[in-house]
């Protein structure tokens, strides 16, 4: 037995390298653009990953100005502040954020059909 050499392996963490790159300096904040079907042709578009500096209520009432259309900010308890705005937006909201300066264009994601 003593001419054996036995290693006993070490704690090993699979998901070590990809925890290290979401903490790492270089993450970005993205800003989700969802639509959700609602009942029949209706359908809702949420806004979420806005800094939290930003007066969430006057960035709404610019997008219902501009692309006449009714929405609201709802307070969700895993995700913060969610603007929800009625129709498919995704399209305007992007196109909206990056002119204002509010985010660049990478980091918008756009979820949904």
């Amino acid at each position: 037995m003593s001419d054996l050499d036995i290693q006993i392996p070490g704690t090993y963490d699979p998901f070590a390298e990809a925890n290290a790159e979401d903490r790492g300096a270089g993450s970005k904040d993205y800003v989700h653009v969802r639509v959700q079907q609602r009942n029949g042709r209706k359908s809702l578009t949420t806004v979420q990953g806005l800094k939290k500096d930003f007066n969430y209520n006057k960035i709404l009432k610019d997008f219902k100005k501009e692309f006449c259309c009714n929405g609201t900010v709802v307070e969700d308890p895993e995700l913060g502040q969610v603007i929800q705005l009625q129709g498919d937006q995704r399209k305007n909201v992007s196109q909206f954020l990056v002119q204002a300066g509010v985010v660049k264009k990478d980091q918008i994601k756009l979820h949904g059909f």
